[in-house]
């Protein structure tokens, strides 16, 4: 094989130091999935090499039914052989995968030169059910019940070798085999549309299955599906509401190679637990006295209980979870407690959280001790927790009533909060324990910066993003708990650069295609019950997010298959779209929600502008997506339609002789009016300068603040930095009063608000904390290019009042890292690349003769453009200093 050439063109070599080795194995995203329904499961993995310009160009998977097979020549399932390919992730692509099995896979690579490197450590992958489902298992409950209990007991005469358990509650299953919990997830399984999806989950339950008398239990949860709080959204009259049920299946390896299988059916009993009511809004109340010690576990006598009732089964196809699920991530102590008044406690946890706290309180029996949470706190003291969307009068309120045997301790099952504070009445000597919980996705990113307040940020958007993230991307783990697609649309760049949302993402997009009409329309919120077809729609800005992110998911993970899944769907959805277009414009009725000074909504302007924006970013999506798959059948007509909308907003919008973008009802210059054009490469280039040069002097009018809301904030820093004006952009940054971020930090934020006025109604809500895209891609300058991190540009334009950054990431191809710092007139970039990459480096500098490179003989030559030398250099660890920056 030849040597891969240079970036120059020369062809003399890398000083590429060995062969490659395979690291970080993964099926469908995850390491070593149990459980998964996918027929032709992907398998992924990362290469590593010392030295430079390192590239696959070869690779051999092999899949067997041990690990002890996994060689060439006795790998039982599935060989690829040698295939000529750069691919980093696979379709299995050998015999119809068996349900219920373990399949053991190993890769080895060839690099550019034609080197072979070692076999890689077994990994391995489990099948789910597949097709044949869930055999003779019923649906089962006890209705009436709120939370039932239900159990079944069975016998095991021999050896086990494996037993799995899978397993769908609606809408949670907490599940427990001989007294221990299957599974440390919560809330579980994922919230879906029901009537559309429903998700299973399996657990290894091997170590749990005990020779003779054995009982598996089950105590059930409302959540989405049972949802009985009247509130706006109508979760209280979705398709699907009905009282909780579960489905279960068994099955039982022995050593002599018998099965043994255990299915849900009117032969379990169920009985009424001590959770009285559970609601995602309102709370839960559990009364202990109603407790029944060992239910769970051979030797209880439940001859008073019911058999279980057959319930039936929703509409929804059963399906294997493939993403995260739910778990406590976090345990800690209040940082102060107040007494605002006799017999009440406030415990302030000293962060703005979603979860819930665990109990400990010692008291007589019937004693009712009231947990209260909330965000903010009133002048009194006391825990604010009104919400005018949910009716009644109880709101993020737990209760416990003791049973009085002592120390008691008692945790929430089917409700999480959001919350700062905790409001404890009824009991002296309460202690609590705060439990953090969110989707178990894995951070991928560490950013540094000179600047502080850039860190604290940074910091405090990972933290919102991460208490909006349950099983679906939610605007407030408070007040709603909804899946606002405008939301998701304007945070997925910055979500996705500091976490890894390959296999979230991938669920949610499945979430959008089953919320979706015949006729191809989407809601504001998904999961839908109904409502958001008409309510507050349409709204293209919102429903747009579908296009986008598909398109993202091969951007950052390199995913074509997605792509391919959705394709029908999401082309429906653009001609819905098109098809309602009137006079070159999109009608939308969301636009630029909560700017400064409106926040009660909607914005001032007139929202067919950024409608038309949003709508021209989709239909090029799609036509990228068609290319990208070979529908090219669809491109020439989509992007033509992209022109047509680019020239209705142009011809509407864009004031030629002011050399900006306004609209008929506007009551001052707004900034996302502008931004979002030139963001989106809308604006006529001979209009370009004046458009830009109007933003800025707005801008510096107003003392150097801001007036958009969350479209427009996201995209005005970094066009501000495009055109040059990075300096305006960091003054807006680091800005200290109203409306800024800063502002919020002043007022103690820990997390980014809803809105940028003190009073706002949400203090954990990401759609304005979208400056730390622009802090990873501009200040940090590292910046994804396409195709899972294959092209990549470094570029640190935003170094104004700032003197180092620094963002380490871990992408699909490995780990890729930008780090800068000024020393006097010298800065210092060093840069890593995976294998397979390419960066494109752009060195700030007045001349080429002002930087050097390290290793200069492979840095290739420069070019200078826009005070930059611009390298482009292959995989490896590369440093270059500029005497100019």
């Amino acid at each position: 094989m030849a040597d891969p050439a240079l970036p120059d063109g020369r062809s003399d070599g890398w000083p590429v130091g060995g062969p490659l080795t395979v690291g970080r194995l993964t099926t469908e995203y995850a390491e070593s999935p149990l459980g998964t329904d996918v027929a032709r499961p992907r398998l992924a993995w990362i290469a590593t090499a010392p030295g430079y310009g390192a590239t696959q160009s070869a690779y051999q998977v092999l899949v067997a039914s041990s690990a002890e097979l996994l060689t060439a020549g006795t790998a039982d399932v599935w060989d690829s052989g040698e295939v000529l390919s750069d691919d980093i992730q696979v379709e299995y692509d050998g015999p119809a995968l068996t349900p219920r099995t373990r399949y053991h896979w190993a890769v080895r690579l060839w690099d550019g030169v034609g080197r072979v490197g070692g076999w890689s450590s077994p990994a391995w992958f489990e099948t789910g059910l597949l097709d044949e489902g869930f055999g003779a298992a019923q649906w089962i409950g006890g209705p009436g019940d709120a939370a039932p209990l239900l159990r079944r007991g069975f016998t095991i005469d021999s050896p086990v070798v494996r037993a799995r358990l899978y397993t769908s509650g609606l809408a949670y299953a907490v599940l427990n085999l001989n007294g221990q919990r299957v599974s440390d997830a919560v809330l579980d399984p994922g919230f879906t549309a029901y009537d559309k999806t429903v998700l299973y989950v399996t657990h290894d339950v091997t170590e749990l299955v005990a020779q003779g008398d054995n009982v598996l239990g089950a105590e059930l949860g409302r959540g989405f599906f049972g949802m009985t709080t009247p509130n706006v959204w109508r979760w209280h009259q979705a398709p699907w509401t009905g009282d909780p049920r579960l489905l279960v299946r068994l099955v039982i390896d022995h050593e002599d190679g018998s099965v043994t299988e255990v299915v849900s059916d009117t032969s379990w009993r169920f009985v009424g637990g001590p959770t009285l009511d559970d609601s995602l809004y309102a709370g839960e109340t559990y009364d202990a006295r109603l407790e029944q010690p060992g239910w769970d576990s051979p030797g209880f006598d439940d001859s008073a209980w019911s058999p279980a009732v057959a319930m039936p089964a929703p509409r929804g196809k059963l399906k294997a979870q493939d993403h995260e699920p739910i778990r406590v991530v976090d345990e800690l102590p209040p940082v102060s407690s107040t007494s605002p008044h006799p017999g009440t406690q406030v415990a302030d946890f000293g962060r703005t959280t979603a979860g819930w706290v665990t109990l400990r309180v010692t008291a007589p029996a019937g004693t009712r001790v009231s947990l209260l949470y909330g965000e903010t706190l009133r002048p009194d003291g006391t825990v604010e927790a009104v919400n005018r969307h949910v009716e009644g009068d109880r709101f993020q309120r737990d209760e416990y009533v003791a049973a009085g045997n002592g120390v008691e301790e008692w945790e929430p099952r089917f409700s999480y909060k959001g919350f700062r504070y905790v409001e404890i009445s009824g009991a002296a000597d309460v202690e609590v324990t705060l439990r953090e919980a969110h989707s178990d996705v894995r951070g991928v990113a560490r950013f540094t910066a000179g600047e502080p307040t850039y860190e604290q940020l940074e910091q405090a958007m990972r933290r919102t993003v991460l208490n909006n993230l349950h099983g679906i991307p939610t605007d407030t783990p408070i007040f709603e708990k909804n899946g606002w697609t405008g939301d998701a649309q304007v945070g997925a760049p910055t979500m996705a650069g500091q976490l890894d949302l390959a296999r979230f993402f991938t669920k949610w997009l499945g979430d959008l295609r089953d919320s979706q009409t015949d006729e191809g329309q989407l809601p504001v919120i998904v999961p839908s019950a109904g409502w958001g077809y008409t309510e507050l729609a349409p709204a293209t800005e919102w429903s747009t997010v579908y296009p986008f992110l598909l398109r993202e998911m091969h951007r950052w993970y390199g995913d074509t298959r997605l792509l391919t899944d959705h394709w029908d769907a999401v082309l429906r959805y653009v001609d819905w779209e098109l098809g309602r277009v009137e006079n070159g414009l999109s009608v939308s009725v969301l636009g630029d929600w909560l700017p400064p000074g409106y926040p009660d909504g909607p914005p001032p302007e007139d929202r067919r502008l950024t409608g038309t924006a949003y709508l021209h970013r989709a239909v090029i999506a799609v036509a990228e997506i068609a290319e990208l798959i070979g529908k090219t059948g669809e491109v020439d007509r989509l992007r033509k339609a992209a022109d047509e909308l680019a020239d209705g907003l142009n011809r509407e919008f864009l004031d030629r002789e002011a050399g900006l973008y306004r609209t008929a009802i506007d009551p001052d210059y707004r900034q996302t009016s502008n931004a979002v054009p030139l963001a989106f490469g809308l604006v006529p280039d001979e209009f370009e300068p004046r458009v830009v040069a109007n933003l800025v002097a707005d801008i510096e009018a107003r003392g150097f603040h801001h007036n958009a809301g969350c479209l427009g904030i996201g995209v005005l820093l970094p066009v501000l930095t495009q055109y040059g004006h990075g300096e305006v952009a960091a003054k807006v940054a680091l800005q200290r009063t109203y409306p800024s971020w800063g502002y919020w930090l002043d007022q103690g934020a820990d997390t980014m608000w809803e809105m940028w006025e003190a009073d706002t109604r949400s203090r954990n809500h990401y759609f304005h904390g979208t400056v730390v895209q622009w802090l990873l891609e501009n200040v940090a300058g590292l910046r994804n290019a396409g195709n899972g991190w294959q092209r990549i540009v470094v570029r640190p334009d935003a170094r104004d009042e700032v003197d180092s950054a620094s963002l380490r990431t871990d992408t699909v191809r490995g780990r890729v890292t930008a780090s800068w710092r000024r020393v006097g007139r010298v800065l210092h970039l060093e840069i890593q690349v995976p294998v397979g990459s390419t960066a494109e480096v752009h060195v700030p500098a007045e001349a080429l003769a002002d930087v050097s490179a390290v290793p200069a003989p492979y840095a290739g030559v420069p070019s200078h453009k826009e005070g930059y030398a611009v390298y482009t250099v292959a995989a490896g660890h590369w440093n270059f200093t500029s005497r100019t920056s």
